[in-house]
């Protein structure tokens, strides 16, 4: 039986890859895609959620949620080029009946409860928003797979603190709190996972709508990530997040306590993973690896499946 889940996302880049290869694994249904704002505006991340869907064309169309009107003092441009998308404009239809993403998280988890599994690739105010809106809802989740914080690496938001827990440091804090299963991906283990400029641009089955719409969204990725960072090449850290759901075996984890700095003027969004004996209780399953090379086969598995 497919995996039922709901795709929160801000899309840039790598959340475009990983969106593409949710919607094609027939092993995973895509019940929503809820925008929210972080790589860009929330206007943008609801206009680029439906894009990316109307490129793809898949066979099983997800519920669309609206990102909610907040604002955050980083964006993710630079990186993803603007708009998100690597610069590239693409038409994309008017929405006529809007759920925001809060709302439409909230609803799915009661119409399957139990069943499905949230993946966060964006920052956590959405989801913070629906289990204010809703308190039972982390007992009515499977599992939250969330891309957010770092251990031993350096942030990429401040020297500490990772993007998505920076933007909005105590919805991270009470996402992680609230008592769902949790399995927390940070940048230790989403850094591991880079693409070449020729694994990138020289993707499978060439000639698939997918491939040729992300083909054309890359490029910019390439050269931010090689005049930001030096790195040649492009980080996929969303698709770890779809990993963690189709290949469970491929990402190893801790169960370990981790908590959110909300106020230091140095440390706000900084993750604090407690390592010592008497640490309390676990409240998440930190991810410590990926098998990167199943995760590739993965990617190129599942893309090789798109029309």
């Amino acid at each position: 039986m497919a995996h039922k889940v709901v795709l929160l996302t801000d899309p840039g880049i790598d959340g475009a890859f990983a969106i593409t290869l949710a919607l094609f694994d027939p092993d995973i249904d895509v019940l929503g895609l809820a925008a929210a704002a972080g790589n860009v505006n929330a206007e943008q991340a609801t206009r680029n959620a439906q894009t990316v869907v109307e490129q793809l064309d898949p066979p099983r169309l997800p519920r669309f949620g609206t990102a909610l009107p907040v604002e955050y003092d980083l964006d993710g441009t630079k990186l993803h080029g603007p708009g998100g998308l690597g610069g590239v404009k693409f038409p994309c239809a008017q929405l006529h009946h809007k759920l925001a993403s809060d709302k439409l998280i909230g609803d799915l988890l009661r119409q399957y409860p139990k069943e499905v599994i949230v993946v966060a690739m964006a920052p956590l105010t959405v989801l913070a928003r629906a289990f204010d809106r809703d308190p039972e809802l982390p007992l009515l989740m499977q599992r939250l797979v969330c891309l957010g914080g770092a251990w031993h690496e350096p942030g990429n938001a401040s020297p500490v603190a990772e993007f998505h827990f920076y933007c909005d440091p105590p919805a991270a804090r009470q996402v992680l709190r609230c008592g769902t299963p949790i399995t927390l991906v940070p940048l230790d283990v989403t850094r591991k996972l880079v693409f070449s400029p020729s694994d990138l641009l020289q993707l499978p089955n060439p000639d698939s709508r997918a491939c040729r719409f992300l083909r054309e969204i890359v490029p910019f990725g390439i050269g931010a990530t090689s005049n930001l960072y030096g790195v040649e090449g492009f980080h996929l850290k969303d698709v770890v997040g779809v990993a963690a759901v189709a290949l469970p075996a491929a990402i190893s984890t801790r169960p370990m306590a981790v908590d959110v700095e909300t106020r230091g003027e140095l440390t706000r969004g900084m993750s604090v993973v407690d390592a010592r004996p008497s640490a309390p209780p676990p409240n998440v399953d930190l991810a410590v690896g990926v098998d990167v090379q199943a995760v590739r086969d993965y990617m190129t598995r599942i893309l090789r499946l798109t029309p």
